[in-house]
This record gives structure tokens, sequence and C-alpha cells, in this order.
């Protein structure tokens, strides 16, 4: 590094109003509260790495150069971070050159050498695991052992989930509106204020169907919502906490061992791959903006390396 920069990345100046601060505004410009605490947290990191007495909002990021960002990453990786969390901190520096850049405080040729900077290859297994068609419908059974609203809603809740692979945040965003009952469309708000279109199958408008006589289909307000105790259904939205709650509940009912509602997207992903759908449309329905990351949930070439450790036999005693 050249002496002056280096001295000016170390040292604190003084710092511009947030409204002119490249971190200050790439932090504020993520969607939601849990996007911007990890931006924030990956930028704080990557600036203490370089100046430790620096945060985020202090470190110059405008004097940072190809040479910096390539060993930055470097450093990453000798630390041992997983290649997601790595990509997450890339993508965060990658965002507040891009700030300094649309502020005036680099030049175009400085940030766009200064980003070019490649991710880091993720060859790790996705964490979690796949629900059998058994446990499915074990859950289901438990719900539908419960003729309160409640056991109605959840069924509801499930049936999403399994024909979807929507996320956690996606289910409790859904308004009465976003869905139709006649097409079986739902439009879907993923993150950063995208949409799409999904289809549910027959068999899960029979549940939305049973739900919505109760919820009643008129009132504006969530699909699926919160109901209180005596069984008296509110307008309120579900979280995604709660939805974790009732996938655990009904899971004890059930006698399925534990899993995480993103487990239900993962099977999702997997089924539609074993049964021919293409792998571009599955990467629609789940939101995915690289292919890449729907192949995480292929199982198709586990099922190949399974056949083929069957090729070598043992001698039996």
């Amino acid at each position: 590094m050249e002496d002056d920069i280096l001295n000016l990345m170390l040292h604190p100046q003084p710092l511009n109003p947030l409204d002119q601060n490249p971190a200050a505004i790439f932090i504020a410009s993520k969607p939601s509260e849990h996007s911007r605490r990890t931006m924030h947290h990956a930028l704080d990191t990557i600036a203490k790495m370089i100046a430790p007495d620096l945060d985020a909002l202090q470190f110059q990021w405008e004097y940072l150069r190809y040479a910096h960002t390539a060993m930055i990453r470097t450093h990453l990786l000798e630390l041992d971070y997983k290649p997601a969390t790595v990509n997450v901190m890339l993508a965060a520096l990658r965002g507040v050159l891009k700030e300094c850049w649309k502020l005036g405080l680099m030049s175009a040729e400085d940030y766009h050498r200064a980003a070019d900077i490649a991710n880091v290859k993720n060859t790790t297994l996705p964490a979690g695991r796949e629900l059998t068609a058994g446990e499915i419908v074990e859950l289901f059974r438990a719900c539908n052992l419960d003729t309160t609203p409640l056991g109605i809603r959840d069924a509801a809740l499930i049936a999403i989930l399994r024909t979807t692979g929507l996320r956690r945040a996606e289910v409790v965003r859904l308004q009465i509106e976003d869905y139709a009952t006649s097409t079986r469309r739902l439009v879907i708000h993923g993150k950063g204020r995208k949409e799409r279109a999904v289809y549910v199958p027959e068999s899960a408008r029979f549940y939305l169907t049973r739900w919505l006589e109760i919820r009643g289909d008129t009132a504006d307000g969530p699909l699926l919502t919160v109901i209180r105790k005596g069984g008296h259904v509110t307008l309120n939205p579900l979280t995604p906490q709660s939805i974790y709650d009732i996938l655990a509940k009904r899971a004890q009912q059930a006698g399925v061992r534990d899993f995480s509602p993103h487990d239900f997207r993962r099977t999702f992903a997997g089924d539609m791959l074993d049964r021919g759908a293409d792998i571009v449309t599955v990467a629609g329905i789940l939101g995915h903006a690289d292919v890449n990351t729907t192949r995480r949930y292929d199982r198709r070439p586990e099922d190949a390396k399974r056949k083929a450790a069957d090729l070598i036999s043992l001698p039996m005693p």
C-alpha cells in the first residue's frame, strides 16, 4: 500500500454528514432491519481488519483500490469464514464502493477496478434436512385432528410452505389480495421489493379455501392471521417467529423430528427438480437470482453417487 493512502485510511477524518457518508447510505438502502444489521456488521469487520480503531462510518472507503480489496478478500479467507459469509462481506464491500462512486468520491475507473473481486465458490452442503412424504402426511393429520380455527389455519400454512417453497418472511407478507382463488395465483413480495408470481396446486387450494371460510375473504389484511384464545380470528399478521413456533408445535404433535421452516423450501426444490422441472423455472419460483443457488438443493447428483457406490460390493462373511 502506498504510505499516503494507508495513512488516510488508518486515521479517522472528519465525518461526512450521514447523507454524504457512503457506508451510511449503503446500509440505509437495505430493505429490512436484518439486512441493515448484516451489512453494517460486515463493513465494521472489514474496516477493523485494516484500521482496528475505526468502524464502518469512520473508515475512508473512497481510498480503497484494487490492491486493497484483493487483500481484503484473501484475508477473509485466511480467517476461515464460511464461503457464504465471505460473499456477504464482499457484497457489502462492493456496495459501499459503489456509493463512493455515486457520491463523486471515487472515479469510475477506480471504483470498477476496486469492485472487481470475485465471489468465493461455495462448495459446502446446505444445512438442514428434507421432509419425507410420511412426515408431511403426519403434519397434516395433526392439523386436521384440531378442528378449531388454529388447526385449519395451520394446515393452510403448511400447504403454502409445502407447495410453493416460500420463505417465512414472504409468507407473513402475503395479503388477502395477493391470492387469486380462481387461478390459484399467489403474488409474492420478496427481497428488495421484488415481486413474483407462483401457483398453488389444487390440493393446496382446498386448505386455503377452508381457511378463508373462517377468516373471510372480503376484509383487507394478511392472508394468514393471528388467532386469539377462544378461536377469535384477528386481522393481525403472523411473524416469522410465530411460523417457527407453529411448525414446532405441529411437529411435536405429529411425532416428526425437528425441522425448520426453510426445510420445506429445500424439500420443495428437490422434489420439483426430481420430477423434471427446469432448474431455471424452479429458481424463478423460489426467487433465486442465480440458478447456482437453486442447484444446492438438487438431490439428483447425490442419488447418482449413491447408485455408483452400490457398484462396489464386499464379500459377506
